[in-house]
């Protein structure tokens, strides 16, 4: 068996519980947790393998993290083996106590999501009146604490106009970072979302206002799932913020396109142990209970085929393939194909 390099980042849904009942919701979260979750010890095996195998940085998320008992002792666990541990959470359950106990846990970064500046759009979308104001009291509680946060919202029709608050929002906020995800119809988008992506010209729009947003922003700009969007910072020759420079100048993946499945790139695990390549690609690759990670990474004809960048359609002549390659996820999820053209691409 040939050794691929791992991912640099997993992403580990530790629960399939939420409090929340998000319209976009890629893992389709419940209101109670799924009967055959991982147990504790089956995480902390996990996370022993992700060490030993390479892997650098751990997001746990969900569902909603905090809605698992044991959360603060599967983190706790994870920096203590030296991976770097990031939680991503609605930020709803968090008060000031709970900040300082993530903290104490080694979490070095809480990714909070905030879909609108409008309280009740914000509500309606993540189906709970109110979660808004919780949410960003969860903020301010991580700021108090000396917890680095972020904030992440989806963009979509709805909210597009709201982009430039939603940057403001996390400025005054005190954030470290603002994350924009451009929205891809998969898991439970797939009926509550239907026909809110962007168009291909509406998303080169947006991307273009963050590139140059970047410039003089105080804090970091990211954004998942839009693998175009690197192409308008060597385009407009802008320095990249989306990670910190001493840990971009890490991440061999960078401007390398889709990171799915990539070497140094990610890779997904359900809260039942079924990898994915993606969150945004919801392709079962086998389960950790019969196959270690790294036999599923290193032997998945799906991963064969993402790793060999044999796209079609216009991906697969566009000059741009390797350094882009669309995103997989919405090629996927729009024409059942992993290896077809990007539809939300303006090139």
């Amino acid at each position: 068996m040939s050794d691929i390099p791992p991912p640099f980042m997993v992403s580990y849904g530790i629960t399939s519980k939420c409090n929340l009942n998000c319209k976009h919701c890629y893992a389709q979260a419940t209101e109670e947790a799924s009967s055959n979750e991982l147990s504790t010890e089956e995480a902390r095996e996990l996370i022993d393998e992700l060490t030993d195998w390479g892997a650098k940085f751990l997001v746990l998320d969900g569902g909603e993290p905090l809605c698992r008992p044991d959360f603060l002792e599967i983190a706790s666990y994870a920096s203590s083996k030296g991976l770097m541990t990031g939680i991503g959470s609605n930020g709803t359950l968090i008060d000031k106590a709970m900040a300082e106990r993530i903290k104490g846990a080694g979490v070095q970064s809480i990714a909070i999501s905030i879909d609108s500046t409008r309280p009740e759009v914000h509500d309606t979308f993540r189906g709970k009146k109110g979660a808004f104001h919780q949410a960003m009291n969860g903020a301010a509680a991580c700021k108090e604490a000396g917890l680095p946060f972020q904030f992440g919202m989806v963009i979509r029709k709805q909210t597009l106009p709201e982009v430039p608050d939603m940057l403001k929002l996390a400025v005054e906020s005190g954030a470290d970072a603002a994350e924009f995800f451009d929205l891809v119809e998969a898991g439970r988008a797939k009926t509550e979302c239907r026909g809110e992506s962007l168009s291909p010209e509406k998303r080169k729009q947006i991307m273009g206002w963050l590139a140059q947003a970047q410039i003089d922003c105080p804090i970091i700009i990211r954004v998942p799932a839009c693998p175009m969007y690197p192409l308008i910072l060597q385009e407009k020759k802008i320095k990249p913020k989306h990670f910190p420079a001493e840990l971009l100048a890490r991440i061999p993946y960078y401007g390398r396109g889709c990171a799915a499945g990539m070497p140094f790139g990610y890779i997904r695990i359900a809260p039942n142990g079924e990898v994915n390549p993606c969150m945004l690609l919801q392709i079962d690759l086998g389960n950790i209970r019969k196959k270690s990670i790294r036999e599923i990474w290193n032997e998945s004809p799906v991963l064969k085929q993402l790793r060999s960048r044999e796209l079609k359609g216009k991906c697969g002549q566009c000059d741009y393939s390797d350094t882009c390659a669309g995103c997989r996820g919405r090629a996927y999820e729009e024409t059942g194909d992993v290896l077809a053209s990007d539809p939300g691409c303006w090139i």
